[in-house]
């Protein structure tokens, strides 16, 4: 009998021990294989860093260390500021944890086909009927509270974190500033909220929704209101494109994507012009003549790319649209005048159909056909995200390092996503004149290029794959001790933009940190700023560094 329970114990403990081990190794092999498959990359200069990404954390340190060492107050102002600098590198981290994950990249897509099967989208993309697809903060913005409401506006103001900044969330007080600045330039500004997917469609989105509902934030007829009797011009288009489509039966937006359909982009613009005309907002001048083109564009939906499912394999087919591309008289592709009269602000809505990282063909965006239409040149600053404040501050920018997008304007055209107005940081924008700044950084000359290496001093933040409805992004490096072929240059630092997400996936300059080493194929950025302006691009936290002209850097492998 003793001799039994001898046995039974030793099996019950072999048992324990290899269920332990099973367990133990269960728990190794993840970082393991993904260890192994970052050596993999790096190994064939896919990874430009051999420090296995796990790692990656310590080299916050250096950071936190000059950030205590630099900072200007007391010490424990400094201390605050440091801490702050680590808070946002972990938040980082963490999330390039979850994006590179082996696992989780093979799991994220079997789960979300399942979701999607049951009509489930993710944090961003909501599953509509018939295959159509909604962005989140659209749906969120029809169904939340008015934008205006004091509580709303309150809880957005205390929003903030140790690391990210609340936002300004009134855009009365924001637009009224942009106003008041334009007016002491001899600027009138127009302020285009544009409509939105589910604005125009909600029958795509509920069965039970009638199609001939508008609908809208209950705070936006408040908000046109009060920008009207400060003297702001509101052009709003919703009703038009609602009446365009219950007359023709047709789709004003695309069923996958974001954005609104060439046809209904173009009846905008020609509704712009006459409306520019007829206020009289314009010098009379003889018409500029353009020739346009007929081209054909399939692609998939930007939403559909957000469900991170393979579009080649997935539920929604791509969508062909046929574009009315404008030329200029010798047959080229039309271009941005700086010298134009009219400056239209505008955000992804402006950029669909012009920019071709987008996918949806190049030079017959809505731009340009505010251009045919008016038959004269138009300048342009255009960025696909953050429509609330970021081609204002590009702007202020310009203007600040002494380069004045703003002579000779007559009108600024301000489109914006109108979920913007519930969604948007509307800070305050700077529009003073400033002077040229001394040239210490090393911008290649026109058409020069040049290899330089260089040390990253800082770099701006990249978003998540996926978080956003846009599948390219460009990043800022600011780049020290410049050298070429061994020798220190003359200006030893740089400002430089670079690819860090391509289809939705980091590029490994993504993952640049403050002491990386690189090696740069440098251009100018004038060279590159007509095909790759409008990409979405974060910038560089030192608001003296985002003046400096930069320039474009592809890495050399």
């Amino acid at each position: 009998m003793a001799r039994e329970q001898v046995g039974v114990t030793w099996i019950s403990r072999s048992s324990a021990m290899l269920l332990a081990a099973i367990f133990l190794f269960g728990i190794a092999v993840v970082p393991l294989t993904q260890c192994a498959q970052e050596t993999r990359e790096y190994a064939q200069g896919e990874r430009v860093i051999w420090m296995p990404q796990a790692l990656n954390i310590f080299r916050a340190l250096p950071a936190a260390w000059t950030e205590l060492r630099t900072a200007e107050g007391s010490f424990f102002f400094r201390i605050f500021a440091a801490n702050r600098v680590l808070l946002r590198e972990i938040a980082l981290f963490e999330d390039q944890l979850e994006d590179d994950s082996l696992l989780g990249r093979a799991v994220r897509p079997m789960v979300q086909a399942m979701l999607d099967r049951l009509g489930v989208g993710n944090e961003q993309a909501y599953v509509g009927r018939k295959g159509w697809l909604f962005y989140r903060p659209g749906i969120d913005y029809l169904t939340g509270p008015g934008f205006l409401d004091n509580k709303v506006l309150a809880r957005r103001a205390a929003s903030g974190d140790e690391w990210q900044p609340a936002p300004q969330p009134d855009p009365r007080k924001a637009l009224a500033d942009f106003h008041r600045a334009l007016v002491r330039r001899g600027v009138t500004l127009v302020v285009m909220p544009t409509p939105i997917k589910p604005m125009i469609h909600p029958e795509m989105f509920a069965g039970s929704m009638d199609p001939a509902d508008l609908l809208q934030n209950s705070s936006y007829k408040q908000f046109v209101r009060d920008l009207e009797e400060q003297g702001i011009a509101v052009f709003d288009v919703a009703d038009s494109l609602m009446e365009t489509k219950m007359r023709t039966g047709r789709s004003q937006y695309l069923a996958a994507d974001t954005h609104w359909r060439p046809e209904a982009m173009t009846l905008c613009a020609g509704m712009l012009a006459e409306y520019l005309t007829e206020k009289d907002l314009l010098p009379r001048s003889a018409p500029l003549q353009y020739n346009t083109a007929e081209i054909v564009v399939t692609n998939f939906g930007d939403i559909a790319a957000m469900l991170q499912l393979p579009l080649e394999q997935g539920p929604y087919a791509e969508e062909t649209v046929v574009l009315r591309q404008v030329l200029d008289a010798d047959q080229g592709l039309w271009r941005p005048d700086p010298a134009a009269e009219v400056l239209v602000l505008g955000d992804s809505f402006s950029n669909i159909y012009s920019l071709e990282a987008m996918g949806w063909g190049e030079s017959a965006g809505f731009v340009e056909q505010l251009a045919l239409e008016l038959g004269r040149p138009v300048d342009r600053i255009t960025r696909n995200d953050s429509g609330a404040y970021a081609t204002r501050e590009i702007l202020g920018r310009e203007l600040a390092g002494g380069r004045d997008r703003l002579a000779g304007k007559q009108v600024v055209v301000y489109q914006f996503a109108v979920r913007e107005l519930a969604v948007g940081d509307w800070k305050f924008v700077d529009l003073t004149l400033g002077e040229p700044l001394p040239e210490r950084f090393f911008v290649p000359a026109p058409g020069e290029e040049r290899i330089v290496q260089g040390v990253v001093a800082s770099a701006s933040r990249v978003p998540r794959s996926g978080s956003v409805p846009y599948a390219d992004h460009i990043m800022a490096l600011h780049l020290v001790g410049l050298e070429e072929q061994g020798l220190l240059l003359d200006e030893p630092q740089a400002v430089v933009y670079v690819w860090s997400m391509r289809d939705n996936v980091w590029t490994p300059e993504a993952r640049l940190r403050p002491g990386d080493e690189i090696t740069l194929h440098l251009r100018s950025w004038n060279d590159v700023a007509d095909r790759l302006d409008g990409i979405n691009r974060s910038e560089l936290d030192d608001f003296t560094l985002q003046l400096v002209e930069p320039a474009w850097g592809e890495v050399v492998q």
